[in-house]
C-alpha cells in the first residue's frame, strides 16, 4: 500500500508553500533533533507591512551554542507573543478579514507565549494552522520513530531514508531545494520514490500595501482570505 510522508524541519508561522507541502502527505515528521541554523525559517518570517515585507522574529539563546539542535533551542524574550501581536496588528488591521483572523490567531499566541522552547512553539502553532486549512494529518517529531543518538549518526539522505522506512513509507515528498543535495539514487535503492514539489504555480490573492508578494507568511492569507485562505493552496493549471 502506498503512503508518502514529509521530513521537514519546523518553521515559525511559514509560508503557503509549506502547508501546501504538509497537506499533500499521508504522514509528517518533523526532524528538529538536527542543528539549529541561525538566520533561518525556524525562528523567524515574513509578513507584509507598509514598508515592504519585513520580519518577525522569535529571539532564541544561541551564545556558545552553535551545536544545539532545534528542539534544544530556548527562546530567550519572554514578551515576544506581545511583540508580534502588535507589529501583526499595524501591518493588517486594515485587512478586509483582520477581526477573524486576529480572534483565533492572537490567542494562539498567547497560549504559546509561555512555552520555553522553540520547538514546542513550531509544532503548536502548525497543528493549529493546519486544522485551520482542513489538513488532517498525523504529526510526528523524528524522535518518536527513531532514537536521537541513531539519528545523529546517519548522514543527512540516510536520516531521511531511516525516517520514511520507519514511518512506513513508500514515497517521500520534498521541496525544489532539496535537488542540490538529496541522493535520489539511495533512495529508489531503499524502495522509496522521491516526489518533488513545485511552488511556482500558486494563484495571487488580494493583498494590502501593493504589488503582490508571494513568499511571505500564511498569516498574510488569512488576513486577507479568511476562510477562503485554503483554496489559495491549490496550484493554477
Amino acid at each position: 500500500m502506498s503512503k508518502s510522508v514529509v521530513i521537514t524541519q519546523s518553521n515559525y508561522l511559514p509560508w503557503r508553500g509549506y502547508f501546501d507541502l504538509l497537506r499533500s502527505a499521508d504522514e509528517i515528521v518533523l526532524l528538529d533533533s538536527v542543528q539549529y541554523t541561525r538566520r533561518d525559517w525556524r525562528n523567524r518570517n515574513l509578513i507584509k507591512t507598509p514598508q515592504g515585507a519585513g520580519w518577525i522574529t522569535i529571539s532564541v539563546e544561541v551564545k556558545g551554542r552553535y551545536l544545539q539542535a532545534i528542539d534544544e533551542t530556548r527562546i530567550s524574550d519572554p514578551d515576544w507573543a506581545r511583540t508580534h501581536k502588535r507589529t501583526i496588528e499595524l501591518a493588517y488591521r486594515k485587512a478586509p478579514c483582520f477581526t477573524e483572523t486576529a480572534d483565533w490567531l492572537f490567542a494562539l499566541l498567547d497560549e504559546v507565549a509561555e512555552q520555553p522552547l522553540l520547538s514546542v512553539v513550531n509544532e503548536i502553532t502548525l497543528k493549529r494552522i493546519c486544522g485551520k486549512l482542513s489538513v488532517d494529518i498525523p504529526m510526528r517529531r523524528c524522535t518518536d520513530l527513531i532514537d536521537r543518538e541513531r539519528l545523529a549518526g546517519l548522514d543527512p539522505t540516510d536520516r531521511l531514508i531511516a525516517l520514511a522506512q520507519a514511518a512506513g513509507a513508500t514515497r517521500y515528498l520534498t521541496g525544489p531545494a532539496a535537488r542540490s543535495y538529496l541522493n535520489v539514487d539511495r533512495f529508489r535503492d531503499a524502495g522509496i520514490e522521491v516526489e518533488w514539489m513545485r511552488y511556482d504555480v500558486y494563484p495571487p490573492y488580494p493583498q494590502l500595501w501593493g504589488p503582490f508578494v508571494p513568499g511571505v507568511s500564511i498569516i498574510d492569507l488569512f488576513f486577507n482570505t479568511g476562510a477562503d485562505a485554503t483554496r489559495y493552496l491549490d496550484k493554477q493549471p
